[in-house]
Order: C-alpha cells, then sequence, then structure tokens
C-alpha cells in the first residue's frame, strides 16, 4: 500500500501517523521526490483501513500495490535509483561498462586486461575468481588467490572490481570488493540473498536462466527486505528451443523491467549468446533499449582463455567497441 502525502502536511501529524502504522506492525519506506512524498507500508496491510487513511488531512491519495515486490516496485519509488560503486554511478541516466576475463587465470593476465579495459573506457574490471561450472571437470577459478589477483589489479588501475560469490561463507574474503556479483545459478539461493541483505554494498544480481522477471524481482526483495537496498538487476540471456547460441538475449526484458522497478538494470551480452561476434550487435541493442550499462567479456588470449574463450573479446575488439558505445550511449542521452 501506498499513501500520497498532501504537499505542505503538517509534519507533526506525519510523523503521529508514522508511529500509529508502525504500532500496527508495519515497515515504512519513505520516498521523497520534487513535488510529491510518499510512506509505502510493508507488511500484513489487510486490516489497514483504507477510509481511514483518505480521511486523514494530511493524505492526497492511498494506492494498493498488487505485486508482491514492495521495496523494488517503481509504485514505492517512482524516481530511479542510482548506484555508487568505487566513485561510478549506474542508473538514473547513468550507464556503465564493466569489463574484465571471464575468470582471473595468472596475476600477468589480470594486470594486463584490467590495463587495457582501463585505457578503452571501462568504469569497472570484472573478473571471476570462483566459478560457478556445469560441469564438475571444468576449470572452477582459483578460489582466494584469484581474489587476491583481482584485488592487485584493482589497486594497480584504481578501477571498482565486480566478483561473483559462491557462497555466505566467503564473505569475508569480500570485503574490498566494490560489488558482489550473484550469478544465474544463485539467483534463488535464498540463504546466500539474506545475508548479503545485512551488507550495505551493490549486489549485481543477475537473472536466472529459466526464471521469470516477477521471480527475479523477488530475489531482489530478499536483499532489500534485508536492508540492503544497493541492487542491480543483470539480464544475461534465458534458455530457450533456439541452439545457435547458448542463451537467447531477452530483450524485452529491459523496458519491461524499467517500468516495473526503480531499480538500474543491465545487460550481459557475453553470456547472452556465448559467441564473439555478437557481443557488438547485442551491446548496441541494449543500449537502445534502455539499459543502464553493459558487462562484457575481454581477455588478452581468447583462444587459451580457461573459461568462455568464445565470447570474450580481445582488448583490441573491446577498444573499438568502446568507441561505438560512447557514440551510442551519448544519442541517447546517457552519461558514461
Amino acid at each position: 500500500m501506498i499513501l500520497v502525502l498532501k504537499n505542505n502536511a503538517d509534519q507533526k501529524k506525519v510523523e503521529d501517523l508514522k508511529k500509529q502504522l508502525t504500532d500496527m506492525g508495519l515497515k515504512l519506506h519513505l520516498s521523497e521526490g520534487m513535488n510529491t512524498s510518499l510512506i509505502g507500508l510493508i507488511g500484513d496491510t489487510t486490516e489497514v483501513d483504507e477510509e481511514w487513511l483518505g480521511a486523514l488531512d494530511v493524505i492526497e491519495s492511498v494506492k494498493r500495490i498488487n505485486e508482491p515486490y514492495k521495496k523494488a516496485n517503481k509504485a514505492m519509488h517512482p524516481k530511479d535509483t542510482v548506484i555508487e560503486a568505487g566513485g561510478r554511478k549506474i542508473g538514473g541516466g547513468y550507464f556503465q561498462v564493466i569489463a574484465g576475463p571471464c575468470s582471473v587465470e595468472t596475476r600477468e593476465q589480470m594486470t594486463e586486461v584490467a590495463f587495457d579495459v582501463q585505457k578503452a573506457g571501462a568504469g569497472l574490471l570484472r573478473g571471476g575468481a570462483f566459478k560457478p561450472r556445469t560441469s564438475p571437470y571444468s576449470f572452477q577459478g582459483l578460489g582466494s588467490e584469484g581474489l587476491k589477483m583481482l584485488l592487485e589489479a584493482k589497486k594497480a588501475t584504481g578501477l571498482p572490481i565486480v566478483t561473483e560469490i559462491m557462497s555466505a561463507e566467503h564473505l569475508p574474503l569480500f570485503e574490498e570488493v566494490d560489488v558482489i556479483q550473484v550469478g544465474t545459478r544463485n539467483m534463488q539461493n535464498f540463504e546466500l540473498l539474506k545475508e548479503l541483505g545485512k551488507i550495505r554494498r551493490p549486489i549485481l544480481l543477475k537473472r536466472g536462466m529459466a526464471n521469470t522477471l516477477e521471480e527475479l524481482l523477488m530475489s531482489a526483495e530478499y536483499i532489500m527486505a534485508g536492508g540492503n537496498e544497493q541492487v542491480i538487476l543483470c539480464e544475461r540471456g534465458i534458455r530457450t528451443f533456439e541452439t545457435s547460441m547458448r542463451n537467447t538475449l531477452d530483450i524485452s526484458a529491459i523496458p519491461m523491467l524499467k517500468s516495473k522497478t526503480h531499480l538500474p538494470v543491465i545487460v550481459d551480452p557475453s553470456h547472452a549468446a556465448g559467441i564473439r561476434f555478437m557481443v557488438e550487435p547485442l551491446t548496441m541493442a541494449a543500449i537502445a533499449a534502455g539499459a543502464d550499462g553493459v558487462m562484457i567479456e575481454v581477455h588478452n588470449n581468447p583462444e587459451k582463455a580457461l573459461c568462455d574463450g568464445k565470447q570474450s573479446l580481445t582488448p583490441q575488439s573491446f577498444t573499438d567497441l568502446m568507441e561505438k558505445v560512447k557514440k551510442t550511449a551519448g544519442f541517447f542521452g546517457k552519461i558514461m
């Protein structure tokens, strides 16, 4: 339920109302806009009398939210949220490019790619230390050692870093990570989401390969309900009947999510198709559809990459793509 306050509403009466509502066991989500102030009611509102609320002289109108997600709901927070990570802004007109290798392999590889993507204009550096793989025989990442190499690359370049967490037990290792990524396989790992709700750092939440948008938003709600409202949503392609590419990028998910939530929405064109030549057109499509950023895999020697080399761009290809990204993002009024 959303309460729209009247302009110049008596603040003492508003505070008294807020106390009454919290005494009823409800949690309040406050949103201050340029012309409108809202109070979102979170909890069981079935016993709340709409007529009573509508009759109060501080209330302009009362609206019920039908969707099960509340904190992530755009109706609760009409203004787009801007997430800041290491001095970089994402959302609300700010566009960011996250780039780097699928997995951290060596110190030299990670640092070299970090400088390459920084020079090309990437705002954040990605690299997998803990890698969830379909096959138990595939490269699983270097773990804590890989994370140390990623942090060294961060120190050398100054780029904020994004890396994936596999278990809440690893959280102490992620103290210096700027954005913690939850991968597609853990999108509904609710115990992990609850733990991430207790910290105060941005979480990049990837859509599951077979999950609906509502399920994605409900996973975001788990994190936000815990108190951490710094969530970035990521469309990374879904599993369909098409076999010519790894996944199918659901480009329609971007405007649909934008209509439903105030959270930033980015796209991973590398995992979406799993094919190098498709990264550029999917990136352009994502910008045109209204995405707040893209996450692109870059490797200094894709043919010898230990993970996802077929979808990784070379540093030169990434540099060429970034020139197009800057022009296209600027055309659509995005700030990079």
